[in-house]
C-alpha cells in the first residue's frame, strides 16, 4: 500500500522558480536603482525565454510595474542559436563513441573548450550575422546547411 509521505501546497500562481525569478528581477531592480539610475529612466527592455517562471503571472504583473518592456521572444531556431551550429558539434566530435565516468565527461568538455579556442576555430559567432540575414529573408523557415 502506498502512503502519502509529506506534502507540501505550492500556490498555482507562483512556484519555487517564480518566486526566485520575481525576487532576482526585484533585487536587479534596486541594484540598478543604486548603481545606474539612468538605465531605469531611460526603461530597460527585457528579452527572456518563455520557461515557466519568465511567463508567470507574478513575474508578468511585476514587470510593467517597473515599466521594463518585454520583447516579444521567438520560437526556438537552431539557425539563429550559436551553440547549437557551431560549438555543440565542435564539442562532441572528440566525445563521439565514448563513454565517460561522470566526472571525465566535463574534463574532455573542458580540453576540447580550450582546443576550440587555441585553434581558433569558434568561426559560427563571426557567420551569425549572415544567418540573421537569412532567416529574415525566409521569413524564419527552416534553412539546411546554412
Amino acid at each position: 500500500m502506498k502512503r502519502k509521505i509529506s506534502a507540501r501546497w505550492v500556490p498555482h500562481c507562483l512556484t519555487a522558480e517564480q518566486k526566485y525569478y520575481r525576487d532576482f528581477m526585484q533585487n536587479l531592480c534596486r541594484k540598478m536603482h543604486k548603481n545606474q539610475p539612468q538605465l531605469l529612466e531611460a526603461g530597460p527592455i527585457i528579452l527572456h525565454d518563455k520557461a515557466r517562471p519568465h511567463i508567470g503571472n507574478v513575474v508578468t504583473e511585476k514587470l510593467p510595474q517597473y515599466g521594463w518592456e518585454v520583447l516579444p521572444h521567438a520560437p526556438y531556431s537552431p539557425e539563429m542559436s550559436p551553440p547549437d551550429f557551431d560549438l555543440f558539434p565542435k564539442l562532441k566530435q572528440p566525445m563521439r563513441g565514448r563513454r565517460f565516468p561522470s566526472g571525465r565527461a566535463s574534463c574532455c568538455s573542458t580540453r576540447a573548450i580550450r582546443q576550440i579556442i587555441k585553434d581558433g576555430d569558434p568561426d559560427g559567432i563571426v557567420k551569425l550575422p549572415t544567418r540573421w540575414d537569412s532567416v529574415i529573408e525566409k521569413q524564419g523557415d527552416y534553412i539546411e546547411g546554412l
